[in-house]
């Protein structure tokens, strides 16, 4: 049974629409719908079909949905097998036709936001999610964004759409903003098992959200505002961006002083107060901590403040791809090898251990960097078969002994647990850890980051 944390103790007059769909979400009779079922929006549909409610997952992606019909799973957190049992039985439908809305009591939007060229939000996503549900919304349906986003997005993008019909929000209509949170590959938390933030344009709207998704999730903490929910999420990873970006020019530092930078955090660790530990590596990548604190950097500055932090932390977590090849270049200067004309094996080129997700990985970057410098580059990841680099299309490779001995620098960028990190630093002539892969291997061949 899931914990809701309300912000205050109240009793809310709801309307006729309010207590209709409120007894349908009690019941587990409501309708649930998920717009983008991507890593955030098909493990979210997953927990509401197992919190007892029938979904029917949207997306516009005609391949994706297939593989959906076909109970082929594309997500990690999400097995096949409950994914085909959930569409036998009828509680999961996946489909591409937007028409379907109207029919739904409950409708969440897991679409993407990127970012422009420009560095500020490119917000067409939720945009053309909000136009497709305005045209088809009615009395007694409960929407909630779970994209992330700046402050006042919900109230300023798509209540205005919504409140073009003659339908109120909080007395025919509820709109709420809920940010998610997801780590991919986490064996430890999943969607259900991770606190969900919940906010409503109005009291009433805050409360239909939080019982809706306090049937999925072992936790709701409501907040008193959508734009509090919506800075909660752009908080939450610009933390961690700054922290590495700090931990970052730490082992920049550390290099420069010729001390071990992994040394040095594992013994501040021992402090039992007063300290957390990040880690350095080779960038940022994946879908939130290289873009979300521009989210919040670009509406910061709309509102007349500027902030500092944000802008150094990605300026040096930027360069971080650049530095590697840069020492790369070093390391082989030392061992007698010009950059141009060397074999460079990558191990690993998705943005992060065990996962599937190349979006934003900084191996891109220095893979790019490294063709551009004359450098013959090859690469091995299980989770990436294939990637393209400058309208070239590159395939991994079978890590065997042949490749490690043929290259001239092995370079750890994702530390995959597949990989066999002994016989890597046995077999290859040169190694280059950016991610502390090979802590407690002890050969004379291997440097860290």
């Amino acid at each position: 049974m899931s914990t809701v944390v309300p912000v205050t103790q109240r009793e809310l007059k709801l309307s006729p629409a309010a207590r209709n769909l409120r007894s349908r979400i009690e019941a587990g009779t409501a309708r649930i719908g998920v717009v983008g079922l991507g890593y955030v929006g098909l493990p979210l549909a997953m927990a509401f079909e197992r919190g007892g409610f029938n979904v029917v997952g949207i997306d516009l992606d005609g391949v994706r949905v297939a593989r959906l019909a076909n109970g082929e799973s594309y997500v990690a957190e999400v097995q096949s097998d409950h994914l085909r049992e959930a569409m036998l039985a009828g509680r999961f439908v996946p489909t591409t036709n937007l028409d379907v809305i109207d029919e739904l009591d409950c409708v969440s939007i897991c679409v993407p936001t990127p970012l422009r060229k420009t560095k500020d939000p490119d917000l067409s996503f939720v945009i053309s999610a909000a136009d497709a549900i305005a045209c088809r919304l009615r009395r007694e349906q409960l929407i909630i964004l779970e994209s992330t986003t700046y402050p006042g997005t919900t109230e300023e993008i798509l209540l205005p759409r919504f409140e073009q019909s003659s339908l109120r929000v909080g007395e025919d209509f509820f709109l709420a903003y809920s940010p998610e949170r997801v780590d991919p590959g986490n064996p430890i938390y999943d969607t259900k098992s991770i606190p969900k933030v919940i906010a409503g344009v109005t009291p009433v709207c805050a409360d239909m959200a939080a019982l809706l998704y306090g049937r999925g999730m072992s936790k709701v903490i409501t907040v008193s505002s959508t734009r509090v929910a919506e800075m909660v999420k752009l908080l939450e990873n610009t933390f961690r961006a700054v922290n590495i970006g700090l931990v970052n020019e730490i082992a920049m530092m550390c290099s420069h002083m010729g001390l071990d930078v992994w040394e040095v955090i594992r013994a501040a660790s021992t402090k039992p107060f007063g300290f957390m530990p990040f880690y350095p590596g080779p960038g940022l990548g994946g879908h939130c901590i290289p873009i979300d604190p521009l989210y919040l950097q670009w509406k910061a500055r709309l509102a007349g403040f500027e902030p500092r932090f944000i802008d150094l932390a990605d300026k040096i977590n930027q360069e971080m791809p650049k530095y590697v090849v840069v020492r790369m270049m070093e390391l082989l200067n030392d061992h007698g090898k010009p950059l141009r004309g060397a074999r460079v094996h990558v191990l690993g080129v998705t943005y992060k251990k065990d996962v599937n997700d190349v979006r934003e990985s900084p191996a891109l970057e220095i893979i790019a960097l490294l063709r551009r410098r004359g450098a013959e580059v090859s690469y091995t990841d299980p989770f990436a078969p294939s990637i393209a680099i400058d309208e070239t299309v590159l395939e991994s490779q079978a890590l065997d002994s042949a490749v490690l001995k043929e290259c001239d620098i092995a370079v750890i960028v994702t530390d995959h647990s597949q990989f066999d990190y002994v016989q890597i630093t046995n077999t290859a002539p040169l190694v280059y850890d950016t991610r502390n892969a090979t802590q407690g291997i002890t050969a004379k061949n291997v440097v860290k980051l």
